[in-house]
């Protein structure tokens, strides 16, 4: 039997139905380009690799106080709060941004800010307790 033979299918594409009204724009251009730019990426990386290192040397019976482990744990900590930082910042002015266009996106880009903030000090903590081992 032939799926496209049957009429009133579900998955039988519909016209969407016109829109009541304008539609928010998808984007809002940036005013200020980003901190990091091109090594947003390039650092999240080396954070990666770090945490890669660091859990699992923990695995393999290391020692939280070894230098195998300290080490990447306090690289990847400084790095992380960069990062975090720079996309706090960006986030931040993104909220604002999107505030007077579409203030739904706006204010959900404020949990994205409380988000980062929350992981900015936790990364902050993390390196404060390794460092005081």
């Amino acid at each position: 039997m032939d799926d496209d033979a049957i009429e009133g299918h579900p998955l039988d594409r519909q016209e969407r139905p016109p829109s009541s009204g304008p539609q928010p724009p998808q984007r809002v251009p940036e005013t200020q380009p980003p901190l990091l730019g091109d090594w947003f990426i390039y650092l999240s990386v080396v954070v990666l690799v770090c945490g890669v290192v660091a859990i699992t040397a923990l695995e393999v019976g290391v020692g939280l106080t070894d230098l195998v482990v300290r080490v990447p744990v306090v690289v990847a900590s400084l790095l992380v709060i960069l990062l975090a930082g720079d996309a706090l910042v960006r986030v931040w002015r993104s909220a604002w941004a999107w505030l007077p266009v579409d203030r739904g996106r706006g204010l959900f880009r404020f949990v994205w800010a409380a988000v980062l903030a929350g992981i900015l000090l936790g990364s902050v903590a993390a390196l404060v307790v390794m460092l005081a081992l």
